[in-house]
C-alpha cells in the first residue's frame, strides 16, 4: 500500500451502508453476484468492498482489477477508491486492460512491435469498400462499422457470419452476402496494413492467453481478485477474456441488472448474469432494491412498467393461429423508494413535434426559476434526429443547453486554454492549497472570461462561461472531499485525468440526450419525449425481443428521474399534419387514460382539427382496424397490410423475402421496376394473410384481376411451397 494514504478503519468502511450494501462489501470471498436495480448504490457498495478487503489485508491493492464499461466509468472508480484509502487498485475497461497486457506480452508471444490500433473504422472499410468496387456513404460507413464490431464481439468470423446475421437489421441497401464480403475485405486490409481494431486487442488477448500457458500464468499470477460492473452488457468476447484471467478460479463479484440490458444490439447479452449460479453454482447472490436515487412515484412508476412484461406469459395467437413461445424474461427487481414522496409523473399529448418542443422548453424555463439548476434538467429521446425541435425551442426561450454526444467537453478551445493556464499557475503557487484552491482558480480563468456572474445572454458566450464554471465547480467539489491537502497540481493532475478518459464536468445547461447515452446517468427533473408508436418502441422493432429490449430502453429512462418526470407524445410530426400517431403502448399499463387524453393540454400545445378535418355532409367509409391492435387503420398503406404500421409485423421473414426474390426476378424479366410487380406493401400483406387460392389472392389490397392473372399462379405457388 502507499504509505502516504491514508489508512481507515475497516469497520468506517461499512459504517453508512445499509444491510444489502453491508452484506455485499463485507462477502469478500467470491464468487459473489450483486443484482443491483437502477438507484441502488451498486457503485458504492463495490467500491466500500473493495477498500474493505484492502484495509481488511484480505485483497492486495496492487493484485485487483475493477472491471467497467466506459473511461469515464472507470476514472470515477479510480477516484472513489483513492478517497477510500484504496490506493493501487486498477479499475479499468475490458479494452483497456486487454490493451496494457498485449502491449507489455506481444514482444513474448509474437515478436516485433504491435500492430497500430486504428481509432475508427471508417477509413480501412472504405477502402475495402473500394477494392470490392462497392459503393458507401458516411451514414453507411458508420452503420457497417457497427455491424463488423458485433459481430467480432460476438465471436463470429467472416466465413459464418452470413448464418448468425440471418434476421438482423442490415444497413440500408445491404445484406448479409454483402457484409460478409465486406467484413472479409476489411480484415484483409487490415492486415496489409499492419493495423488492429478495438475488437482485435480482445481477441488477440484471448489468443495468446489461450496458446500461452506461461503467459496465462503470469496474468494470473498478477491479478487474484475480480470485480466486473455492468455485468448485464458483457458480450461473449469479454465474457470468454474474463474466464482466461480467472483461469478456473472463483474470486469473482459481478454486478448488474437484466432489467437495464439495452445495448443487445452491439454484441452485449445478460445471459452470463442470469445463467451465473449455473457456471458457479455456489455463488452468493445479493439483491439491491433499496432505490435512493427517486421519489416513490418515478419508482413505481418504473416498477410497473416491468411488471407489465412480466405478466405477460401467455403470448396472444397470431392470425394464423400459431402461438409463438414468449422469449425469455427474468424477473425484475421489485425496487422500493427510500425518498420522501414527490410529485406524479405528469403525461402530456402534444399536436406535433414543434408544439411538444415548445411546451418542454417553457415547462423547464418554469423549473429553473423554481431554482431548478439547468444542469439538473434532462430531455431524453429515442433517437438523435429529434434533438433539432429541443436545441430550437431552448434556444428561443434563452436557454442554455448541452448536447450529449456533441463536442467533447475537453476538446473546446476555452477548457484547453485554461487548462493549459491553471498548469503554468500551479507551477507558482506551491503554498495555495485546500479551500484556496477554488479562489485561485477564478482568478486565473478571468483572464478568459470567467466571473461569478453568469451572462444573460445565450449563444457562444453563455457556452463559454459554462465550460469555465464547470472547471470552477470541479475545483470546488475536490477542494471540500480532499481537504486542505488538495493544491493546484492535484487539480491539473486531475484534469488531464479526466481529459484521457474524457470524464467531463457538469457544464451548466439543459442536457439533450438520446436514452442510451442517458445509461448511468441522473437528473431531477426529466423530461421523456416522442412516445408515440414507431418511436417507443421504434418502427424496426418487430420480435418479441426487440419490444422487450425496447421496454427496458424506456425503464432506464424513468429511472433517470429523481423527482420529477414528465411523459410526452405527439398526435402528428409536422404543424398542421394529419394526427395519425398513437401514444406508446408501453403508456397503456402506466397511464390508463392515454387513449382517452386528447385535448387534456390543448391550452399549452396548440390546437387540432376535428378528426374529419372539419369537413361536413360526407359519408365517411366504415374504418378499417388493425388485426393485431384492434385500433382504427390511418392510412392507405396501413389499410393494405390490415394493421398499424407501429404494430409489430406477423408474417415469416423467410417467406417475405422469398417474395421479394421473386418480384425482382419477374421485374428484370419484364424489364419494369419492381414496385410494377408489386409494391412492398402489397408483399407485406401477401406474406401475413398468405391465401391459398385465386378468390383469397384477389382480396389482398394491391392484387387486382390484372395482376392476379399475370402473378396468381407464381405466387401461389410459391406460397404453397412454403407451407411444405
Amino acid at each position: 500500500m502507499n504509505p502516504a494514504s491514508p489508512q481507515h478503519d475497516p469497520q468506517d468502511i461499512l459504517a453508512g451502508l445499509d444491510a444489502e450494501q453491508r452484506q455485499a462489501a463485507s462477502t469478500l470471498q467470491g464468487p459473489l453476484c450483486i443484482l443491483a436495480g437502477a438507484g441502488t448504490g451498486k457503485t458504492r457498495a463495490i467500491t466500500h468492498r473493495i477498500a474493505y478487503g484492502v484495509q481488511t489485508g484480505v485483497y492486495d491493492p496492487h493484485r485487483t482489477l475493477a472491471v467497467t464499461f466506459t473511461a469515464r466509468a472507470a476514472s470515477e472508480m479510480r477516484a472513489r477508491l483513492r478517497d477510500l484509502g484504496a490506493h493501487g487498485v486498477q479499475a479499468r475497461t475490458f479494452h483497456s486492460a486487454a490493451l496494457r497486457q498485449l502491449q507489455y506480452f506481444w514482444p513474448q508471444a509474437v515478436g516485433g512491435a504491435l500492430p497500430e490500433v486504428v481509432d475508427h473504422k471508417a477509413q480501412v472499410l472504405a477502402e475495402a469498400a473500394r477494392r470490392l468496387r462497392m459503393t458507401t456513404d458516411r451514414a453507411s460507413l458508420r452503420d457497417l462499422a457497427g455491424e463488423i464490431e458485433w459481430a467480432k464481439v460476438s465471436l463470429h468470423t467472416p466465413d459464418g457470419y452470413t448464418r448468425a446475421a440471418a434476421g438482423r437489421e442490415m444497413p440500408a441497401g445491404w445484406d448479409t452476402t454483402m457484409v460478409a464480403r465486406l467484413y472479409q475485405a476489411y480484415e484483409d486490409v487490415k492486415t496489409s496494413r499492419n493495423l488492429i481494431d478495438f475488437e482485435d486487442v480482445l481477441l488477440l488477448t484471448v489468443g495468446i492467453l489461450e496458446t500461452e500457458e506461461r503467459i496465462a500464468a503470469q496474468v494470473r499470477d498478477q491479478y487474484r481478485t475480480f470485480v466486473v460492473d455492468e455485468y448485464q452488457d458483457v458480450s461473449p468476447l469479454q465474457h470468454r477474456l474474463l474466464d482466461l484471467w480467472l483461469g478456473g478460479r472463483k474470486e469473482l463479484c459481478v454486478v448488474g441488472d437484466a432489467s437495464q440490458t439495452i445495448y443487445s444490439f452491439t454484441g452485449a447479452t445478460s445471459k452470463f448474469l442470469l445463467d451465473f449460479r449455473s457456471q458457479y453454482p455456489d455463488a452468493t447472490v445479493v439483491k439491491l432494491v433499496r432505490d435512493y436515487r427517486s421519489t416513490p412515484e418515478v419508482v413505481d412508476l418504473a416498477n410497473r412498467l416491468l411488471a407489465e412484461r412480466t405478466a405477460q406469459t401467455v403470448p396472444v395467437p397470431g392470425p394464423d393461429g400459431r402461438r409463438d413461445p414468449m422469449p425469455r424474461w427474468s424477473e425484475p427487481l421489485e425496487l422500493v423508494s427510500q425518498r420522501d414522496h414527490g410529485p406524479a409523473p405528469v403525461f402530456a399529448e402534444c399536436t406535433d413535434d414543434e408544439a411538444e418542443a415548445g411546451w418542454v422548453a417553457q415547462q423547464a424555463k418554469a423549473l429553473i426559476e423554481e431554482g431548478v439548476a439547468p444542469a439538473e434538467i434532462a430531455v431524453l429521446f429515442r433517437t438523435n434526429g429529434q434533438s433539432q425541435a429541443f436545441e430550437q425551442a431552448f434556444t428561443a426561450a434563452g436557454i442554455g443547453y448541452q448536447l450529449r454526444g456533441g463536442e467533447r467537453f475537453f476538446s473546446r478551445r476555452e477548457v484547453r486554454e485554461g487548462i493549459l493556464q491553471l498548469r503554468a499557475a500551479a507551477r507558482a503557487a506551491q503554498d495555495v492549497t485546500g479551500e484556496q484552491v477554488p479562489e485561485r482558480v477564478k482568478d486565473v480563468l478571468a483572464s478568459l472570461g470567467y466571473s461569478d456572474t453568469a451572462p444573460e445572454v445565450s449563444g457562444a458566450v453563455r457556452e463559454k462561461w459554462e465550460s469555465l464554471q464547470a472547471l470552477v465547480a470541479l475545483s470546488e467539489e475536490l477542494a471540500a472531499t480532499r481537504g486542505e491537502g488538495f493544491t493546484l497540481t492535484d487539480l491539473v493532475a486531475e484534469l488531464d485525468e479526466r481529459a484521457a478518459n474524457q470524464h467531463a464536468p457538469t457544464v451548466q445547461g439543459v442536457t439533450l440526450a438520446s436514452l442510451h447515452a442517458a445509461k448511468g446517468l441522473e437528473w431531477d427533473a426529466v423530461f421523456l419525449v416522442g412516445l408515440s408508436e414507431g418511436l417507443m418502441p421504434i418502427s424496426f422493432a418487430d420480435t418479441q425481443e426487440d419490444i422487450d429490449e425496447e421496454r427496458r430502453l424506456l425503464y432506464v429512462g424513468i429511472t433517470r428521474a429523481r423527482t420529477r418526470l414528465h411523459l410526452t407524445w405527439t398526435l402528428a410530426r409536422g404543424t398542421g399534419g394529419r394526427s395519425t400517431r398513437k401514444p406508446s403502448r408501453f403508456l397503456a399499463g402506466l397511464d390508463p387514460q392515454a387513449s382517452q387524453r386528447h385535448g387534456a393540454q390543448r391550452s399549452v400545445q396548440g390546437s387540432r382539427r376535428s378528426p374529419d378535418g372539419g369537413r361536413t355532409g360526407r359519408r365517411r367509409p366504415h374504418p378499417m382496424t388493425c388485426r393485431t391492435c384492434g385500433k382504427t387503420l390511418e392510412t392507405g398503406a396501413e389499410r393494405k397490410i390490415g394493421r398499424c404500421a407501429d404494430c409489430p409485423a406477423t408474417y415469416d421473414e423467410a417467406l417475405f423475402e422469398a417474395l421479394k426474390t421473386w418480384r425482382l426476378t419477374t421485374a428484370q424479366a419484364a424489364s419494369v421496376p419492381a414496385f410494377v410487380v408489386f409494391t412492398d406493401a402489397t408483399l407485406v400483406a401477401i406474406a401475413e394473410s398468405r391465401p391459398s387460392t385465386p378468390a383469397e389472392l384477389l382480396k389482398v389490397p394491391g392484387v387486382g384481376r390484372s395482376k392476379l392473372e399475370k402473378y396468381g399462379t407464381d405466387v401461389l405457388e410459391l406460397l404453397e411451397g412454403r407451407h411444405l
